[in-house]
């Protein structure tokens, strides 16, 4: 897991940055506030979906707090978004879901690119319509070492991770200080514990991390319970 750290500096070349990890978007004041709400989908120019959104309704023109949700290998946007969408409405969480570029994302497959570029659109979309005050980052498998991997070098961006069930994290650069939520459970055979998780999360407590971790009896997947300690976690106002 090579971590390199640099100085936190707004990016003036978004393209260049990508290839790094960097995101160029930030929160802001939306443009236009949307008044719709619910499931929302993404569309490219072309039509295909890039991602899936939802949106609770507003409650007392508060800020929603947003968790961009990354699906595993060979899932779909539904599949990041259902993570958390049963704790959707209840904690006012807005939540985006985006599509890998390829069947697994970009670092993964040939470094950092095309899916940090597609992400940056898609967020830059949901704050000029939402009033977003805080983002966290999460996924599942693939998902969540891209979580890990993205949200190390977002953590200016980044309030915390979700990682269930990760096999790594590469971050090329850090930045910030975001907490960390790891769950796994002990009988996964797709990303067995030990070669995972049990290696990565002393790893990032040894680099003075803040890290939440959670071992389930089961196999490569999200319990309920373990999802919903981890909404639980996430709300805590560091």
């Amino acid at each position: 897991m090579p971590l390199v750290s640099e100085p936190a500096a707004p990016h003036q070349q978004p393209a260049e940055n990508s290839k790094h990890g960097r995101l160029a978007v930030r929160l802001c004041e939306p443009v236009a506030v949307s008044e719709t709400t619910g499931l929302l989908l993404l569309q490219g120019p072309t039509g295909e979906l890039v991602a899936m959104a939802y949106v609770p309704e507003p409650v007392d023109r508060r800020p929603y707090w947003s968790v961009l949700l990354l699906h595993g290998a060979g899932g779909s946007p539904r599949h990041g978004l259902d993570l958390l969408l049963p704790a959707a409405d209840e904690h006012q969480l807005l939540l985006v879901a985006p599509k890998s570029s390829l069947g697994t994302w970009d670092m993964i497959a040939d470094g950092f690119g095309p899916d940090v570029r597609r992400i940056d659109r898609v967020l830059e979309e949901i704050f000029d319509a939402h009033p977003v005050e805080r983002i966290s980052v999460g996924g599942f498998s693939d998902g969540a070492s891209y979580a890990l991997s993205l949200g190390l070098s977002n953590g200016d961006l980044f309030d915390s991770i979700l990682a269930f069930s990760p096999g790594f994290a590469a971050p090329q650069v850090t930045h910030g200080n975001p907490r960390v939520f790891v769950s796994h459970g002990t009988a996964d055979r797709v990303l067995p514990i030990e070669s995972c998780s049990r290696r990565l999360v002393p790893r990032l407590q040894a680099l003075d991390y803040q890290v939440s971790y959670e071992e389930f009896h089961g196999g490569h997947e999200v319990p309920e319970e373990v999802t919903q300690r981890a909404v639980s976690w996430m709300l805590v106002r560091g």
